[in-house]
């Protein structure tokens, strides 16, 4: 099937290159992504993930990780097993 239609979308730039960065390092195009998401959204009938709206906790939680509190540094995996008790 030949590919005639055009998909435009204003998007903010940050957004756009860190998210065709993340294509990149798969091998893939934008356009690719996109069909893929499109393709999925077909095949499920729906979006390809969970849309929900965070609780209080994961907010705060979100808000805590962005401005670097509340984090736990590890060197390594085996660093991340102990200070996790495993």
């Amino acid at each position: 099937m030949s590919k005639t239609s055009m998909v435009r979308a204003r998007i903010e730039p940050e957004l756009k290159d860190k998210a065709e960065r993340v294509f990149r390092k798969l091998g893939m195009t934008t356009t690719q992504a996109i069909t893929l998401f499109y393709k999925q959204v077909e095949i499920r009938k729906g979006l390809p993930f969970d849309v929900a709206i965070p609780n209080n906790t994961t907010r705060r939680t979100f808000e805590n990780t962005d401005a670097g509190r509340d984090l736990i540094v590890c060197e390594d995996i085996d660093d991340m097993f102990e200070k996790l008790g495993i």
